[in-house]
């Protein structure tokens, strides 16, 4: 069994070949890296942060984190830890089957899902529609075509709820080299000059891993960031890594030119080993 594409022909193309050209024009667009380069150089990447819209709006930003990921060796599993759109009836659940994309199917870690097993709740459905996590898939397959995956949907975005999962995880994944994905989208439907400052100082507090600090600018000034607890969780799970590279931060305006007075902000970081 597989856990198949929700939004392929939507976010992105559903078609092979045209999915691969999409992935491939979002490193080269003017907001991205510029061409992947890949080699097997020392791993120093202990978890990122990328968006999850459709691609033309923030695939050349999540583009950055693969274009480095690209360069070091290939980790055992990615941690891929999404927000929750939809309301489903867990904290978090895990998905215990690989998912389909037009790029074929990536594979489950299945130690680490068996390490998991009784401590988050392991629900298909609670994936079924999700595009949190789906949206990530195939640039993971670019980049490592035999990749492994453990896939989360994150309900309850509290820093009591970011810390215990945050603690699972790194229990579960003793022994192994794994890459923590969190995915999230930063403010929603505000002016241009307003998300660039907001969403600012949210990525100052994550750049400094202060995950309270996160907590307390989410409620100063409101912010509609689609994905915090997952972000937070990265942060814990990362505990005595010590720097964090903010390597893009646009919005939609940039990529789509599109209602420069409603955008959504995108970031991708890394947090360094």
């Amino acid at each position: 069994m597989t856990r198949n594409p929700a939004v392929a022909g939507r976010f992105y193309p559903s078609d092979r070949e045209d999915l691969i050209d999409i992935i491939e024009s979002c490193f080269c667009h003017e907001l991205g890296p510029g061409t992947v380069e890949f080699s097997e150089g020392a791993r120093t990447i202990k978890s990122a942060v990328v968006p999850h819209a459709g691609y033309l709006a923030s695939g050349m930003v999540a583009a950055h984190v693969f274009s480095a990921l690209a360069k070091e060796k290939k980790p055992d599993a990615y941690i891929i830890v999404g927000p929750d759109h939809y309301g489903i009836p867990h904290d978090y659940a895990v998905c215990p089957e690989p998912y389909l994309t037009p790029l074929g199917e990536c594979k489950i870690h299945d130690e680490i899902l068996n390490r998991l097993e009784e401590k988050i709740p392991f629900s298909v459905k609670s994936h079924r529609q999700e595009h949190s996590v789906e949206v990530i898939v195939p640039f993971i397959q670019y980049i490592d075509p035999d990749a492994k995956i453990i896939p989360i949907i994150m309900r309850n975005q509290s820093i009591t709820s970011a810390e215990k999962l945050a603690s699972v995880i790194r229990d579960a994944c003793k022994g192994f080299d794994v890459v923590f994905i969190a995915s999230s989208d930063l403010s929603h439907y505000i002016p241009d000059s307003i998300e660039k400052m907001i969403d600012g100082k949210y990525l100052e507090k994550v750049s400094s891993m202060d995950t309270e600090g996160m907590y307390h600018t989410m409620s100063e000034y409101n912010l509609s960031v689609c994905g915090n607890g997952p972000v937070a969780t990265a942060v814990l799970f990362s505990s005595g890594c010590g720097t964090v590279r903010i390597l893009k931060h646009s919005n939609s305006w940039d990529s789509l030119k599109y209602d420069r007075n409603a955008v959504v902000g995108y970031a991708a970081a890394l947090i360094l080993t």
